[in-house]
């Protein structure tokens, strides 16, 4: 059996084996050391390396930001590649050491595609090799897309130079184009899910939504305020600040689905044209403080967080004492400054299971906007906007608005919709009351067998108010 002794002995003579092989046969450094070497006028081992990492979604602003950089007065660039195994897992450092024996050498630069817009794209040095000389300094900056062994992917931007310093304040210089030209800003996005895990992958550009305010049908008054709480405060932003006024402001509309609680954001959002929009829902509902950080940056902004009660819910309601999400938005919209000109735009179906901490808190949302089913005048202007009242008569479109009370606004899209069906099934040349109130009556039973489906499935009694579906009128059919 092997003793431990017997085991250290073998180590020290093998290491000291492989030391006299090294020595017999020593391994050339290779072309990028010399490239290194002439390029900062020192022998790059043991300069200090500062390293930086962002989000990798942060790529094609990067590239922006080096883009300009390097077309600056006084300032000269040589992009290289580096080639070698294990490149994509190692740091800067060690590649300088491993190229000095030999592992790493000059190669061709790698390129990721990144979007940049709706329709548009751009090629970012994904692993690459700035050799940069800024006036009398000199810096050596590699950009690369961390591997997936080590987890989520990372952007890092390691940097090196004989004066420490200057290279400090080249980065600095690097972050802050990024952010001058952002490539987010002034545009509508949310974030992508990585595939590699929860963290964050590329941004998603949107196209911004053009829906008139004609379009958007409330009760009196209310849109009027929606717009003075959004768009007012900054319009009149140096008055307000001017008067000792936070500019940050937050505002819930609530309501039962169909609504239109989306279709006012959608207006919002577009009347808003100059700000940066982070749209926040479904899976995208956790990456709250990422949107809150990108909104800082790239004001004036607004943040959507759709069907808020899902991460907001009443602690009350909480067998855990409350969503770490919840938590996490009060903080960051605490934290947002107050003379930032940024905007939480929030939905829900359910206002009562929203924590009051927010939904009652002025600084927090300042106003809280009921969007409820159409009243008689909303269901009158719903009718006309679909065009499902463009060839009825005063006492038709009557019998019509009487008929749908109770109903949301997403509604009448689909009547007028199953209404221009059935007429065109029937050969009719346009839609006319028989052919709308079949489409209501179609639509109207549907409802019903939803509901009492779902009913019978909770072990509870059919809705007396909803008739059972059956055969449909004769008169409409």
């Amino acid at each position: 059996m092997t003793d431990d002794l017997d085991l250290r002995r073998f180590a020290v003579e093998f290491r000291a084996f492989l030391e006299a092989v090294r020595r017999q046969s020593p391994v050339e450094p290779t072309r990028l050391t010399g490239r290194l070497e002439e390029h900062l006028g020192v022998d790059p081992t043991g300069l200090p390396v500062i390293t930086e990492s962002s989000a990798p979604y942060e790529l094609a602003n990067i590239q922006a930001a080096m883009d300009v950089f390097v077309a600056g007065p006084r300032v000269t660039a040589e992009l290289i590649g580096v080639a070698g195994p294990g490149r994509e897992h190692m740091g800067f450092a060690d590649i300088v050491g491993a190229a000095r024996q030999g592992q790493f050498d000059i190669g061709a630069v790698d390129y990721a595609t990144m979007s940049i817009g709706v329709g548009r794209e751009r090629a970012c040095v994904s692993y690459g090799l700035y050799l940069i000389t800024e006036h009398d300094h000199r810096h050596a900056v590699l950009i690369r897309l961390s591997g997936h062994r080590r987890g989520e992917p990372e952007l890092l931007i390691e940097a090196l130079g004989t004066d420490a310093d200057a290279t400090r304040g080249f980065l600095k210089t690097v972050r802050d184009l990024a952010v001058r030209h952002h490539v987010a800003r002034g545009q509508v996005v949310s974030f992508e899910p990585h595939e590699y895990g929860s963290g964050l992958g590329p941004l998603r550009f949107h196209e911004r939504p053009t829906v008139a305010a004609a379009d958007v049908v409330l009760p009196a008054g209310v849109l009027e305020s929606v717009h003075r709480q959004m768009m007012g405060v900054a319009e009149h932003r140096e008055r307000l600040l001017a008067a000792g006024h936070h500019l940050k402001r937050g505002v819930v509309l609530f309501g039962p689905p169909g609504t239109g609680k989306t279709l006012t954001v959608r207006h919002l959002i577009g009347a808003q044209t100059q700000a940066t929009v982070i749209v926040l829902t479904g899976f995208g509902l956790h990456l709250i403080r990422e949107a809150c950080n990108l909104a800082r940056l790239l004001p004036p902004a607004v943040v959507v967080l759709e069907d808020v009660d899902l991460v907001a819910e009443d602690r009350d309601h909480s067998p855990f004492g409350g969503n770490p999400l919840l938590f996490q938005l009060l903080n960051e919209m605490d934290g947002v400054a107050g003379d930032a000109d940024i905007a939480f735009l929030l939905t829900t179906n359910r206002l009562d299971l929203v924590e009051p901490a927010l939904a009652q808190r002025p600084g927090r949302v300042d106003l809280v906007a009921e969007v409820p089913l159409p009243d008689e005048a909303g269901r009158r202007r719903l009718l006309a906007l679909y065009g499902v009242s463009a060839h009825l008569g005063d006492d038709e479109v009557d019998e019509v608005v009487a008929a749908t009370a109770g109903t949301t606004g997403s509604f009448f899209a689909e009547l007028a919709r199953r209404a221009e069906l059935l007429a065109a099934t029937a050969g009719d040349a346009r839609a006319g009351l028989p052919h709308i109130m079949a489409a209501l009556d179609e639509l109207e039973r549907t409802r019903a067998a939803v509901a009492n489906a779902i009913r019978r499935d909770r072990g509870m009694p059919h809705a007396a108010a909803w008739p059972v579906p059956g055969p449909a009128p004769a008169a409409y059919g």
